[in-house]
Order: structure tokens, then C-alpha cells, then sequence
């Protein structure tokens, strides 16, 4: 066994019965889409929603920030109490969590009152996987999966919930359609909203459906036990990646943008469609890398010229070259999302994925949650790109870092040259 790996173990009778069926990993993957249509067009209307009620980039960014660090907290909370309670319950609180947060969130027009929805709600700015419902779903889909699958079904769930979202970016447009049927722009957006929130409770419907599922492990004291150094190394690398993240959240993006070129909501959605179909699609080819180079291997070396193009878009000279700078970096950054999650289902014992998930995410909302407020203060500044190259240098240097760390300990799926006596 490589040096620092963590023995997985095989799956006791307990936790092979409680496996969801194919039936309820479908479940799964339907309400990943609707969630994921909901966060396409609410990343983008954010900006611009909070723009069209009077607020500056200063202000978008602090929402931003405490949308982020809201996430961790319940992120959090979720990590601490799922290893003792039934994730379909929990799953249901979080969808009702979803409807009130797009009731809600149209219902005040103070910055205090939006930040404060933003911190309990769920709208996530960075339409990425990230918040509560994360360490629910990813416990539920990694058990009972074998380890030759598990990359695959979170590259099919990150691919559902990519093209999901760019079918929502394209309905960010919506407003535009309403305006030109007489509806007034803020009532478009807050009609955009109730979409949101009605979205949330399909997905109760469905999560509604899956069977009770408890993780109902009593053999460590703590929610991690063995693997506690690896996650918690994890945790800290993650962490850099998402500070840097945090500079150039969707919401934020598409504010460099409108601020930059002048973009309409419908020419922005239409940027973020493309965007997030070109994420989707380097899902499964993420997967099929990974059989080949390992999966750290394929985090990092799609990473770097992800970040590469993320610079030089900053000193753009024009749209044109601004947008496929951007698809490009599109089409490879997203690739160390199911490698990345996979990775860290493979090195923890099944007991303790959920709170391995929650820990990682945790400080991935945590640390994203400090840079949208500097983005913000940054946007005002008379280079505006300055987002970006921060963004992207900080990536390197978390993908450098990743690479010397775990670059030996390998997933079980992985580690074909081990001879059967020393595993």
C-alpha cells in the first residue's frame, strides 16, 4: 500500500442493503437537474436584479460573500448531524430551504435584508456544486458503488447538473422576453425568482420518494475517524483553490462583464449556455482520463491551462478574444470536479464520506466566501481584470501544491500494481 493511503475496506451487509437502487440514483440525478436550472439563471439575475434596484458592485460582492459563507455553515451543520439522522429528511429540509429562499429573496430590497437571505438561502453564485444539498447527495450516490463506477456516476451527476445550468443560463433571458410583453424589469425578476422557489419543491417531490437512508456508523466516536489527516489536507488545498474561485464567481463574472461590454441579460445567457455546456461535456471525458492517468493526475494537468486562459482573458483586447478565452478555460476547469469528489469518496472508509464531503466543502464555502467582497472593491478599480489574474495564478499554485501531496496516495481503483498479500 502507497505511504499515507487509507484503506477503504469493503462495504459491510449493512451499508451493501441500504445502497440506493439504479431507480433512486435516477431520482438523484433529476433533482441535480432542477436544482441545476434553477442556479443557471439565478447566478446570472443576481447581479443583475440587485443592479436594477440600485446597488453597486461593492454591494453585489458582499452578497456574493455572504451567500458563499452562509453555504459553509450549513454545510457545516450538515456534515455534523447526517452520520445520525436519515439524508432523505435532511434532503427535504434543504429543498423546502430552496422554496423560501426564492420567496424571500424578492421580497426585500434593503442590502442588509438581501445579504441576510443570502446567508440562510440557498442561491449560490457560483452555479457550481456547492452548498447543503452537496454532502447529502454525494453520500447517497457513493454507496454501495463500486470503485470502477464511482468516478463515472459523479461525472454523469456533474454532467446533468452542467447542462442543467445552461439550460437555466438561457433562461436568464426571460426578463427580456417579459419586458417586451409590457412586464416591468423588477417584476420580471422577481416573478424569475418564484420560478426558482417552485423549483424547490419539485425537488422535494422527488427526494420525497427515495427511501430512508442512515448512515448508522457507531464505530468511531467521531464523524472521521481514520482518515482524518488525509481529508483534513484535502480540506486545506481545497480551500486555496476555492479563495481563488471566489474572484471570479458567476455572478461576479457576469458583472465583469456586463460592466466591461455592456452585455445584455440574453447575450449573458447565452454566454454562460455555451459555457456550461462545454463544463458538462468535459465531465465524462474527465472520467475516461482519469481510467488512464489517475485521478489526481487529471485535476492538475487540466487545471493549469484552464488558469492560463482565465490571465490572458484579463488583458483582452476585445469581446471576441474575452469569450473564447473563457469557453476554452470552460471546456478544462471544471474537469477536477467529479475526478476531485470521486478522489475523496475513494480515500475515506464508507462511514465517513459524508462527513469527508462536508469537511471539504466546508472550507471550500468558507475560503470562497472571503473573495467576492475584494472582487467587488477590485470591479472599481481602473483595472477590472485584476479578478481574474488573481484568480489564476492562485490556481496554479493549489494545483502545483496538489500534485506534490497526493500525487502517491491512490484510489483503490488505482493501485493495480499492488501485490493482493501487502493490501
Amino acid at each position: 500500500m502507497p505511504n499515507g493511503q487509507i484503506q477503504a475496506g469493503p462495504i459491510n451487509q449493512a451499508e451493501h442493503t441500504a445502497a440506493p437502487e439504479r431507480s433512486d440514483v435516477h431520482l438523484l440525478y433529476v433533482a441535480r437537474g432542477l436544482r441545476g436550472f434553477g442556479d443557471g439563471f439565478a447566478v446570472i439575475l443576481l447581479p443583475a436584479y440587485l443592479s436594477a434596484i440600485g446597488y453597486g458592485s461593492i454591494d453585489i460582492g458582499i452578497v456574493a460573500a455572504a451567500s458563499l459563507l452562509g453555504s459553509a455553515v450549513l454545510t457545516l451543520v450538515v456534515g455534523l448531524v447526517a452520520p445520525r439522522h436519515d439524508l432523505r429528511k435532511l434532503l427535504l429540509l434543504a429543498a423546502g430551504l430552496m422554496a423560501a429562499t426564492g420567496l424571500a429573496f424578492p421580497a426585500f430590497e434593503h442590502i442588509v435584508f438581501i445579504a441576510v437571505v443570502a446567508f440562510i438561502g440557498t442561491i449560490n453564485p457560483s452555479a457550481g456544486d456547492a452548498g447543503v444539498f452537496v454532502p447529502l447527495e454525494h453520500a447517497m450516490l457513493a454507496r454501495g458503488v463500486p470503485d470502477r463506477e464511482r468516478t463515472s456516476v459523479f461525472a454523469r451527476y456533474s454532467l446533468i447538473g452542467a447542462l442543467s445550468a445552461a439550460a437555466g443560463a438561457l433562461g436568464a433571458g426571460t426578463p427580456d422576453v417579459l419586458g417586451s410583453v409590457g412586464v416591468g424589469r423588477i417584476d420580471a425578476f422577481r416573478l424569475m425568482f418564484y420560478a426558482y422557489a417552485l423549483l424547490g419543491l419539485l425537488g422535494a417531490i422527488l427526494y420525497r420518494r427515495l427511501p430512508r437512508s442512515q448512515i448508522g456508523e457507531t464505530r468511531h466516536s467521531a464523524p472521521l475517524g481514520p482518515s482524518r489527516a488525509v481529508v483534513y489536507r484535502l480540506a486545506a488545498l481545497f480551500s486555496l483553490d476555492a479563495f481563488a474561485s471566489g474572484f471570479i464567481v458567476q455572478s461576479l463574472l457576469a458583472l465583469w462583464l456586463f460592466q466591461r461590454f455592456d452585455l445584455s441579460l440574453s447575450a449573458a445567457g447565452s454566454f454562460f449556455f455555451w459555457s456550461s455546456v462545454l463544463s458538462a461535456f468535459s465531465y465524462p471525458v474527465a472520467a475516461r482520463l482519469a481510467k488512464r492517468i489517475g485521478l489526481v493526475n487529471t485535476m492538475v494537468f487540466t487545471h493549469i491551462p484552464s488558469s492560463i486562459c482565465l490571465i490572458l482573458a484579463a488583458f483582452a483586447p476585445n469581446l471576441t478574444v474575452v469569450v473564447v478565452l473563457l469557453l476554452v478555460r470552460s471546456a478544462l476547469s471544471q474537469m477536477d470536479v467529479p475526478t476531485r469528489t470521486s478522489y475523496v469518496m475513494a480515500v475515506v472508509t464508507p462511514a465517513e464520506r459524508t462527513a469527508a464531503a462536508s469537511v471539504t466543502a466546508v472550507p471550500r464555502s468558507l475560503a470562497s466566501s472571503l473573495s467576492p467582497a475584494l472582487t467587488g472593491v477590485l470591479l472599481a478599480t481602473s483595472f477590472a481584470g485584476l479578478p481574474l489574474v488573481i484568480c489564476g495564478v492562485l490556481k496554479i499554485v493549489y494545483d502545483v501544491s496538489l500534485l506534490a501531496s497526493f500525487r502517491h496516495i491512490k484510489p483503490p481503483e488505482e493501485e493495480t500494481t499492488v501485490p493482493a498479500s501487502s493490501a
